[in-house]
């Protein structure tokens, strides 16, 4: 086999396939599917500070070349993560990484430094795609200003790797990427979920509860391909892609376009065993394309 290794900031993963987090759980739910420690890592749960209900039902709906979403972060909070979920994973030998979310940047960094004190998580990924409940709801994620204003906050209480997860729903990703590099991030992820609307036209309603939600799947691919591949030419931190891969040839895209490692998401409803062939696939192409290791062709694509 070719040399799957890759690297995140010194955080080593054995292969550059992770799961995104909200497709895969907490890992656990798809062992009889996977063999977890086959994988480059596992970005469970969105996790808050605080237990949280979520939006009401309908909130998921099926669209051409992908899914909406409103689950609006649902789970029981960083002490039941660490209390419950955790025990269960700290002895799976791969990477655990946490996506931490939160209304506010003291929410972000107490919630991180709980996870920072649990030995076996060596990372965190900050989900900025939550809404500023201090400035009308507007998410951090997309003003310069609410990107700093998180990821400062988790840099003074969070000393492990920090990887900060954008939103696509900007007009200058690359400005953001920036800032957070420069507010300490150890690398970036995107793209999050682009924001869309689907409506039953026979019954004259919204699918989804709240009206909106994010759309993943196959069709956000080019737009996250094209945002990867300008943040990647931009800042000096790893990147991470994501956003509609289901094939080992669209993992080959974003590393090729400059991702150091992927994460696969909506794919995983669709075959929940696509993370192992995704793997496979990718040592595939290296082998039939004569490269001995992941790293020659990542940013390939210039």
């Amino acid at each position: 086999m070719a040399n799957l290794t890759t690297d995140i900031a010194g955080l080593r993963l054995r292969n550059p396939v992770m799961t995104a987090s909200g497709t895969f759980g907490y890992g656990t739910e798809y062992e009889d599917f996977v063999p977890l420690e086959q994988l480059g890592g596992i970005i469970v749960k969105g996790t808050t500070l605080h237990p949280r209900q979520g939006n009401p039902y309908p909130r998921m709906a099926e669209t051409e070349g992908g899914m909406l979403n409103c689950v609006g972060l649902q789970n029981r909070g960083v002490d039941y993560f660490c209390q419950h979920i955790y025990p269960q994973l700290r002895d799976i030998p791969t990477n655990f990484i946490v996506n931490v979310s939160g209304n506010a940047p003291e929410d972000y960094a107490e919630c991180a430094a709980r996870i920072g004190e649990l030995e076996a998580i060596p990372a965190i990924e900050l989900n900025i795609s939550c809404p500023n409940v201090k400035h009308g709801g507007m998410a951090f994620g997309t003003t310069v200003e609410g990107a700093q204003s998180v990821v400062r906050a988790v840099r003074k209480a969070y000393g492990k790797t920090l990887i900060v997860k954008l939103s696509p729903n900007v007009t200058d990703i690359v400005a953001i990427a920036k800032a957070v590099e420069d507010e300490g991030a150890d690398a970036v992820s995107l793209i999050n979920t682009l924001m869309g609307m689907a409506i039953d036209a026979e019954k004259r309603c919204r699918l989804l509860s709240i009206g909106t939600g994010g759309l993943s799947g196959p069709a956000v691919k080019p737009v996250a391909l094209r945002m990867v591949w300008q943040v990647a030419h931009a800042v000096g931190i790893p990147v991470i892609g994501l956003g509609g891969i289901v094939s080992a040839t669209d993992a080959v895209e974003f590393l090729l376009a400059g991702a150091s490692a992927v994460e696969i998401g909506t794919a995983n409803f669709l075959d929940p065993a696509v993370t192992i062939k995704v793997i496979q696939g990718i040592n595939d192409y290296l082998e039939r394309h004569g490269f001995t290791s992941v790293k020659e062709i990542i940013g390939l694509c210039e």
